[in-house]
C-alpha cells in the first residue's frame, strides 16, 4: 500500500504533497494509517530513497552547525595556542635580558654562540611570513573591487547570488523536502556550480581576512554556512531540502555598494535610496522565507503534524500586512515558531516600516521632480541660470529675455537651483515650460553641471542677490560659482552679476576667464554709480538710458498727457545690426541723418576695426570717420524688425520709397558707386560735412578741427613733470591728498559759498558694505571735461564712513567732505543745497534691515526734508534759471567760443553776488516766466536730486503730489520718469540684454562710466588707485570723445526752432551744423496744458519722431563732441579766487556794456586782474584750497591756439552782446 501511494506522485511535480492528501482523502478506510503517511516523504521508485519514509532535515541543518561552530573552535583554539605561545616567549626573553645584565662579560661571547642559530631559525619564519603576505596581499586586491579584476569578481558573486535566490523561488512551489536525483534535476546542477563558486570566494575571503574570528561571524559568512554545505548533502543523500537557501536575500543588502562600483550611484540621495531599498527588501524576503520554512514543516515536537500549506508569496503577503499593522487575518502563523518569530517581527518590522517606508517615499517624489538631466533640442540652443534663484529675479529676467519684440527667441533657458522653487516659483516655471526647465543642484557639483549639459550650452548666466547684507560674500560666491564652471568647461560663456567694483578684479585671475571671448561681469554697483553721476551732468539720462536696454511694449494712451509722450519714448529699446553696402564711404553724420530721415532709425554709434583687428566703439564719432563694409551700427528703435531696414537698405531699389515699412530685403546686388547726401541734391554736405546756412554761419560752427599737438619745440618747453590725468588719460588726476585737507566745518562751508556743485547725500557707518563712491566720482571727472568745467562734489555724511571710501577717492581733484548727516539742515544749507547743481541721495545701510518697506527710509527721509525746506528768493531766482532755461553744463559767457562751446557750465565756487546775472541777461519779453519759477524757488522741492531706491514699492512715498498706485511698476512712476528716482532692479535687463549682444554692455558702460577701459580695470585690480601719468600725444588723445549734455531751446542757435519747429529739423541742423547727435528731449511735464503752470518737474522723452513739436522750455539731451579750444583761453582764470570769479560776473551782469567798449577795456581789465590774482595768491598759498587741486601750470600757455577769425570774432561779439546767446553762467574775463 505504501508502494501504490507513493506511486501516485509523479517525481517532480509541483503539488506532490497536494495529490498525496487528495490520495488519502477518496480512501477514508486508511484512516489509521493517516498519521503515519503525514510524515512520509514523497519519492519517486527511479531514487533509492529511504523506504520507510524517514526525514533527513536533520543532515542538512547538522551540516552546516558543524561547518560554522567546528570552524569557530578551530579559530579560537589556534588564538588560545597562539596566545599561550606569545606569553612563553615574553618570558624567555626577559629571562635572556636579565642574564645579559648580570653577566655582561659573557654577553658577547653569548650572542656569538647564539647568533647562528638564531639566524637560522629567524630566515625560515621571515620566508613563511613572506609567502603568507603576498597571497593574503593578493586576494584582499581579488575581491576589495580595486582592479578590473576585483570588480568582476565581486559584481558576479552578486549575479550569482541573486540567481541562486532566483532558483529557491523556483524549488519553494515544490515541497520542503523532497527526493532529487543530481544528475536529472538540471536546478540542482545549477545550484551546485553556483555554491562550488561561493566556496572559492569564501576561502579568498577568509585569506584576506585580517581578524578571522569577526570574519566568522559576519552575514555573508553566516549566509554562505547555511547554504553552501546542504547543497553537497542533497548531491550525497539524492535529497532536497529548502531549508535555510532564502538567506540568499541578504546579498540585497551589498547592492548599493555594487552600483557604487560600476559609477551607476554617484550622488548621496540616490546612494541613499537604493541602500533603503535594499535592507528592507532584503529583511521582508528573508523573513517571509522563514515563515514558509516553519508553517510548511511543522513544529519537530509536533511530529510536524500542525503543518499548513502557504506558498512563499503568500508569506511575503502575511509580512506585509503585518508590518503594516493591517492584519486582514486571512493568512496567518498556525505553528508555535511561526508565532514566535512573528512576536519579534512585528517589533523591528513595524519599526523598520515606519521609519524607512516614509523616507524611501520622499526620496522617490523629490528625485521624480527636480531631478534627471537635461536632454537638448536639435537645432535649438540652450543657457544655463543660476545663482540667486527667486520669483523676483526669475520673473524679472524672464520678462525681458522672452519679450516680444526680440527676435524668434529660439533658446531655452535650464535653471539650476539646489533650493527646490516654492510654489509661486514653480507656477512660473508651468506658465512658460516651453522654453523653461527647472533642475535642483548647485553648480559647484560636476555632476550637476553634467546632468544640465554646461559644456554644449550657448552660455551660463548667473544672478547674483542685490539685496544681501554681506555684497561681498555673495560676489565671492559668484566667484566660486565662475570657477567651478569654468574648471568643468573652460569655454563656455559667462554672463554674471557683481555687486562691487573692487571684486571684479578676482575675475581676471582665473585663467579661461576671457572678455574678448563673450565673458562679462556686470557690476551692479558701477553701473549704478555711473547713471546717477550722469544725471548730474543730465539729469533724466538715468531713466532713459535704463529704458533703452530694457525690453517695453508700447502702451498707447489716447489722452494728451504726459504719459503719452513718455510711454512712446519707453518703447525704444537698442539694437544692434550690420550697415548695408549702400553707406560705405559715406561719414558718420551722413549715415546718420538718412537713417533717421529715411529709415526712421536713430544710429549714435558704431563699430569701429583696427588695422590690427582690434575693434572699439565709436559714438558719435563726427564727419572724419566713414563707413567701411561690414560696420556694425547701435541702433535706437521700438523693435528688431525695423533695425533690419539698414541692413536691407538699398541705393537703387528704396531711393525713391518714402514709406520705411517698405524697405525690405531686394534681390539687387549692383552698388553704386556714389553716395550722395541723404535728402535730395540740394542738401548735399560741403566742407566737411559743413553747410552753410542763413541762420548758422561758419564762423560759429563747433570744433571740426583737430587739436594742434604741440612741435617738437614747443614739447621740449612744455614742463613734463605736470601730471594732471591719470596714466590712461581718461580721468582728471591730482596727487593724493590727506583726508584731513579736505574736511570743511560748518562754518568753513558756508563761507565758501558753494554754486554749481554736486551734493552727495551718504548714510553709513563703520559696520556698511562700501557703495563704492569712486564710481560715482569718475564721470565727473572724465578727462572730456575741461579742468574748469568740473563740478565741484561735496560729501555729507559719517567721517568714519567716508575714512573707509576715502583710499579709492584721494586723487580726484575738487572733492570736499562736510561731516554731518544729510537729515540735519544746518549741513544742507551750510553747502548751499539750493545752489547746487544736483543733490545725490545713497544709503549703504539699505541691505542691513528684513523688512522691505523700511529699506529705504533714510533716502526717503532726507528727499522729504530737503523737499520741505525754504531758501531765499534771490536764491531761488539764479536757480531756476539754471534749472528752468539753461541745462545742467551750459557755459554761457564765453567770448572765444561757440554756442556749443557753450555746453559745459561752470563748475567754480562762486558767492550771492553773482544772483543779478540773470536781471541783466534775460530778454525783456521773458523776464516774467523767471520771475515767476522764483516764487516756487523759495521751497526745497524744485532741487534737483535723484535718490536711490532698493525697494521698488517705496518710489510711492518721494512724491506726494502723485498718483501713481502703489502696485505701479517702476518705470510708470512720476520720479522715474522724471529722473529722480533710480534702482537697481532696472539693471536686472542687462543680463538678457549682454547675452543677445555683448557690445550693449560695452556701450553702456562707455556711456555712464566715463571711459572705463579693460586695461584701467587691470591697473586698478594691481594698485587700487589711480596713477598720474605725463601728458603725451596719446593721451590727450583719449580726452577727444563725446559726452552726454542738454542743450537749452530756450534761447541760443535754436532758438528759432524751440517755439513750434519739428524735432526732426533740431535733429538735422545740430548734427549738420555742431556735430551734435540729439537723442531725446526733457520736458517740463505739465507744457502740454493751455494754462501757464508753476510745476517744474521734468519727464524724459526718448527718440521723439520727426514731425514731433518742440516747445521752448524742452531740453534736449545730445551727445557733443570735445572741445579742444574751450579751455585754452582760461589759462589765466585757472587759479582765479573766489572773489575774482564773483566780481567778473557782477561787473558784466551789472552794467550793460556795449561790445566796443567792453573790447577796448579788456586788455586793462586782465592787467588789474593779473594783478590783483598774483596778489590773491600768494595770501590763499597760506590756506586751505578746498576745490582749487589744480597745479600751477595745469594749462601751459606755449600750446599753440588756432586764432579766431576776426569775422567769426565780431559775430561772436554781436550774438553776446544783444543776448541771443544763451545767458552765460560762467566768467571769461577777469574784469573789475
Amino acid at each position: 500500500m505504501l508502494a501504490e501511494a507513493d506511486a501516485t506522485v509523479p517525481h517532480g511535480s509541483g503539488n506532490s504533497m497536494m495529490s498525496r492528501n487528495n490520495y488519502f482523502n477518496k480512501n477514508p478506510d486508511s484512516s489509521i494509517s493517516m498519521s503515519k503517511m503525514d510524515v512520509i516523504i514523497p519519492f519517486s521508485p527511479d531514487v533509492p530513497c529511504d523506504n520507510n519514509g524517514q526525514r533527513m532535515w536533520w543532515a542538512f541543518l547538522a551540516s552546516s552547525m558543524v561547518t560554522f561552530f567546528g570552524g569557530l573552535f578551530i579559530i579560537l583554539l589556534w588564538r588560545t595556542l597562539k596566545y599561550l605561545w606569545t606569553v612563553c616567549c615574553h618570558c624567555n626573553i626577559k629571562k635572556k635580558e636579565a642574564q645579559k645584565v648580570n653577566n655582561p662579560a659573557n654577553s658577547q661571547v653569548a650572542d656569538g654562540t647564539a647568533k647562528g642559530p638564531d639566524e637560522k631559525d629567524e630566515v625560515v619564519p621571515a620566508s613563511e611570513v613572506g609567502w603568507m603576505t603576498s597571497v593574503k596581499d593578493w586576494a584582499g586586491v581579488m575581491i576589495s573591487a580595486q582592479t578590473l579584476t576585483g570588480r568582476v569578481l565581486v559584481v558576479l558573486v552578486f549575479a550569482l547570488s541573486i540567481g541562486a535566490l532566483g532558483i529557491y523561488f523556483i524549488d519553494s512551489s515544490d515541497p520542503i523536502e523532497s527526493c532529487q536525483n543530481f544528475y536529472k534535476d538540471f536546478t540542482l546542477q545549477i545550484d551546485m556550480f553556483f555554491n562550488v563558486f561561493f566556496l572559492l570566494y569564501f576561502g579568498l575571503r577568509f585569506i584576506a581576512a585580517n581578524d578571522k574570528l569577526w570574519f566568522w561571524l559576519e552575514v555573508n559568512s553566516v549566509v554562505d554556512f547555511f547554504t553552501v554545505p546542504p547543497v553537497f548533502v542533497s548531491v550525497y543523500l539524492n535529497r532536497s531540502w529548502l531549508g535555510l537557501r532564502f538567506l540568499r536575500a541578504l546579498r540585497l543588502i551589498q547592492f548599493s555598494e555594487i552600483l557604487q562600483f560600476l559609477n551607476i550611484l554617484k550622488t548621496s540621495n540616490s546612494i541613499k535610496l537604493v541602500n533603503l531599498c535594499s535592507i528592507f527588501i532584503s529583511t521582508w524576503l528573508t523573513a517571509a522565507g522563514f515563515i514558509h520554512l516553519v508553517e510548511n514543516s511543522g513544529d519537530p515536537w509536533e511530529n510536524f503534524q500542525n503543518s499548513q500549506s502557504l506558498s512563499y508569496w503568500e508569506c511575503v503577503y502575511l509580512l506585509m500586512v503585518t508590518m503594516s499593522t493591517v492584519g486582514y487575518g486571512d493568512v496567518y502563523a498556525k505553528t508555535t515558531l511561526g508565532r514566535l518569530f512573528m512576536v519579534f517581527f512585528i517589533l523591528g518590522g513595524l519599526a523598520m516600516f515606519a521609519r524607512y517606508v516614509p523616507e524611501i517615499a520622499a526620496l522617490i517624489l523629490n528625485r521624480k521632480k527636480y531631478g534627471g538631466s537635461y536632454n537638448s533640442t536639435r537645432g535649438r540652443k540652450h543657457i544655463v541660470v543660476c545663482g540667486h534663484i527667486t520669483l523676483e529675479s526669475v520673473s524679472n529676467f524672464l520678462k525681458d529675455f522672452l519679450h516680444k519684440d526680440r527676435d524668434d527667441v529660439n533658446v531655452e533657458i535650464v535653471f539650476l537651483h539646489n533650493i527646490s522653487p516654492n510654489l509661486e516659483l514653480e507656477a512660473l516655471f508651468k506658465r512658460h515650460f516651453t522654453q523653461v526647465e527647472f533642475y535642483q543642484g548647485s553648480v559647484l557639483n560636476p555632476h550637476d553641471l553634467a546632468r544640465v549639459k554646461i559644456e554644449s550650452a550657448d552660455a551660463c548666466l548667473i544672478l547674483a542677490n542685490k539685496y544681501c547684507p554681506d555684497p561681498d560674500a555673495e560676489d565671492a560666491s559668484n566667484i566660486m560659482r565662475v570657477i567651478s564652471i569654468k574648471n568643468y568647461s573652460p569655454k563656455i560663456r559667462i554672463i554674471t552679476q557683481m555687486l562691487q567694483y573692487h571684486n571684479k578684479a578676482h575675475l581676471l585671475n582665473i585663467p579661461s576667464w576671457n572678455w574678448k571671448e563673450g565673458d562679462d561681469a556686470i557690476c551692479l554697483a558701477e553701473l549704478k554709480a555711473g547713471f546717477i553721476a550722469q544725471s548730474c551732468l543730465a539729469q533724466g539720462l538715468s531713466t532713459m538710458l535704463a529704458n533703452l536696454f530694457s525690453m517695453r511694449s508700447f502702451i498707447e494712451i489716447e489722452e494728451d498727457t504726459w504719459q503719452k509722450y513718455y510711454l512712446e519714448g519707453v518703447a525704444n529699446e537698442m539694437y544692434t545690426e550690420y550697415l548695408s553696402s549702400a553707406f560705405v564711404g559715406l561719414s558718420f553724420p551722413a549715415v546718420c541723418e538718412l537713417c533717421y530721415v529715411k529709415l526712421k532709425l536713430l544710429l549714435i554709434a558704431i563699430e569701429n576695426k583696427s588695422e590690427l583687428g582690434e575693434s572699439s566703439i565709436l559714438i558719435n564719432p563726427g564727419n572724419h570717420v566713414k563707413m567701411q563694409e561690414g560696420t556694425l551700427g547701435f541702433f535706437i528703435a521700438s523693435d528688431a524688425k525695423e533695425v533690419k531696414r539698414a541692413f536691407f537698405y538699398c541705393k537703387a531699389c528704396h531711393d525713391d520709397i518714402t514709406d520705411p515699412k517698405r524697405i525690405k530685403k531686394c534681390g539687387c546686388k549692383r552698388l553704386e558707386d556714389e553716395h550722395p547726401s541723404t535728402l535730395s541734391p540740394k542738401k548735399k554736405q560741403r566742407n566737411g560735412g559743413m553747410r552753410n546756412s542763413p541762420n548758422n554761419s561758419p564762423n560759429m560752427m563747433s570744433r571740426h578741427d583737430p587739436l594742434v599737438i604741440p612741435g617738437n619745440e614747443q614739447m621740449e618747453n612744455m614742463d613734463m613733470n605736470m601730471k594732471q590725468y591719470d596714466s590712461t588719460g581718461m580721468f582728471h588726476w591730482c596727487p593724493s591728498k590727506e583726508i584731513e585737507k579736505v574736511i570743511l566745518t560748518r562754518s568753513e562751508a558756508s563761507m565758501t559759498v558753494l554754486s554749481g556743485h554736486v551734493v552727495v547725500c551718504i548714510f553709513g557707518d563703520v559696520t556698511s558694505a562700501l557703495v563704492g563712491l569712486r564710481n560715482l566720482v569718475m564721470p565727473l571727472r572724465a578727462s572730456n571735461f575741461h579742468y574748469h568745467e568740473l563740478k565741484p562734489i561735496v560729501f555729507v555724511g559719517s567721517l568714519e564712513y567716508l575714512r573707509r571710501e576715502w583710499e579709492t577717492l584721494h586723487n580726484f581733484p575738487k572733492v570736499s567732505i562736510l561731516p554731518g548727516t544729510p537729515l540735519s539742515r544746518a549741513d544742507l544749507r551750510a553747502v548751499n543745497i539750493n545752489l547746487c547743481d544736483m543733490c545725490v541721495i545713497l544709503s549703504a545701510n539699505q541691505n542691513n534691515i528684513d523688512d522691505a518697506s523700511l529699506q529705504d527710509k533714510e533716502c526717503i527721509l532726507a528727499s522729504l526734508n530737503i523737499k520741505s525746506m525754504q531758501f531765499d528768493d534771490s536764491i531761488g531766482l539764479l536757480q531756476a534759471n539754471s534749472q528752468g532755461f539753461t541745462p545742467p553744463g551750459m557755459d554761457r559767457s564765453s567770448p572765444d567760443s561757440s554756442p556749443v562751446h557753450g555746453l559745459a557750465r561752470q563748475a567754480s565756487v562762486t558767492t550771492g553776488a553773482n544772483i543779478p546775472i540773470i536781471t541783466e541777461l534775460a530778454k525783456p519779453g521773458k523776464i516774467l516766466p523767471l520771475v515767476s519759477f522764483s516764487q516756487e524757488k523759495k521751497l526745497g522741492i524744485n532741487i534737483q536730486m535723484i535718490t536711490e531706491l532698493v525697494n521698488d514699492s517705496n518710489v510711492q512715498f518721494l512724491d506726494q503730489d502723485d498718483d501713481d498706485d502703489p502696485d505701479t511698476e517702476l518705470y510708470l512712476t512720476q520720479p522715474f520718469a522724471c529722473g529722480t528716482a533710480f534702482a537697481v532692479s532696472v539693471l536686472d535687463s542687462l543680463m538678457s540684454a549682454t547675452y543677445f549682444n555683448d557690445n550693449i554692455l560695452t556701450l553702456i558702460r562707455t556711456l555712464v562710466t566715463g571711459g572705463a577701459t579693460p586695461e584701467l580695470e587691470a591697473l586698478l585690480a594691481e594698485e587700487n588707485a589711480l596713477q598720474g601719468g605725463y601728458s603725451t600725444p596719446q593721451t590727450l588723445a583719449n580726452r577727444d570723445r563725446c559726452r552726454v549734455a542738454q542743450l537749452a531751446l530756450y534761447d541760443g542757435p535754436f532758438a528759432d526752432l524751440g517755439d513750434g519747429g519739428c524735432y526732426g529739423d533740431l535733429f538735422c541742423k545740430a548734427l549738420k551744423t555742431y556735430n551734435m547727435l540729439c537723442f531725446g528731449i526733457y520736458r517740463l511735464r505739465d507744457a502740454h496744458l493751455a494754462t501757464p503752470s508753476q510745476c517744474t518737474k521734468r519727464y524724459v522723452i526718448t527718440n521723439p519722431p520727426y514731425e514731433f513739436e518742440l516747445v521752448p522750455t524742452d531740453l534736449i539731451f545730445c551727445l557733443m563732441q570735445f572741445d579742444h579750444n574751450a579751455g585754452q583761453s582760461r589759462t589765466s582764470l585757472s587759479h582765479s579766487s573766489h572773489s575774482s570769479h564773483s566780481s567778473s560776473k557782477k561787473s558784466s551782469s551789472v552794467h550793460s556794456i556795449p561790445t566796443t567798449n567792453r573790447q577796448n577795456r579788456s586788455s586793462k581789465a586782465r592787467e588789474a586782474g593779473h594783478k590783483q590774482n598774483a596778489t590773491r595768491m600768494n595770501r590763499m598759498s597760506q590756506e586751505r584750497k578746498w576745490f582749487t587741486d589744480e597745479p600751477e601750470n595745469a594749462y601751459p600757455r606755449n600750446i599753440q591756439i588756432k586764432p579766431m577769425s576776426t569775422h567769426m570774432a565780431n559775430q561772436v561779439n554781436q550774438y553776446k552782446s544783444t543776448s541771443s546767446l544763451i545767458p552765460p553762467i560762467r566768467e571769461v574775463e577777469d574784469e573789475c
